[in-house]
């Protein structure tokens, strides 16, 4: 009867730690495994098992991540100093590398953009950036996606966003778009007083 009981219990604990151990991957997800510290395998979607405590699995998403890169002052080629803000997109490509070659992506890729965004922004002229921003978002997803490559990951577009001028600036800016409405205004005047004065000319001859 003891050896029932204890078969029993035995026979009980191995279907709970065998249903503890149970893990489910959904679609987008990869388990990164590590058997005893060490790197076992990646496993894909579905139903797997986890021999805690001797494995341990992490969770990788594989789904793309819109990451907000902060607004910061930058100095253009010309000397204009500016904010910009910027949006990148990656998604993780390799889940090992993810994992034991970084200790957090989402914020290593932040850190690294801002500083690329400076540096790239820093080599071009104010009017450059304002005339070719989709030349420079390019040259920005190409440096960063190089230098996160080795952390699993793959970046696929960089776009500037916001690009605040100084105060003396955008009124100075202001000043001559209006200056450039009165012009248009008294230049459609003069024409139109020239038009009438020839239709007038015309109905008198």
């Amino acid at each position: 009867m003891n050896w029932i009981y204890i078969l029993g219990v035995l026979g009980a604990t191995a279907t709970l730690y065998i249903l503890g151990s149970l893990r489910v991957l959904k679609q987008y997800e990869r388990g990164v495994v590590f058997l005893l510290g060490k790197f076992e395998g990646a496993r894909g979607p579905g139903l797997t098992l986890i021999f805690v405590p001797i494995q341990q699995m992490v969770r990788v998403s594989l789904r793309t991540v819109t990451m907000q890169i902060p607004s910061q002052k930058i100095i253009t080629k010309d000397n204009v100093s500016i904010d910009i803000a910027a949006v990148a997109y990656y998604h993780i490509s390799d889940p090992e590398k993810a994992v034991i070659a970084i200790e957090n992506v989402y914020n290593a890729i932040n850190q690294i953009s801002q500083t690329t965004v400076r540096n790239v922004v820093g080599r071009f002229s104010l009017d450059q950036l304002l005339s070719d921003t989709a030349s420079i978002n390019e040259q920005i997803k190409n440096v960063i996606d190089l230098h996160t490559e080795p952390w699993g990951t793959q970046v696929t577009a960089v776009e500037i966003k916001d690009i605040i001028l100084p105060d003396n600036m955008q009124r100075a800016m202001a000043k001559e778009a209006e200056a450039e409405r009165g012009f248009c205004r008294k230049l459609l005047s003069r024409v139109w007083v020239m038009m009438a004065g020839s239709r007038a000319g015309g109905i008198a001859r």
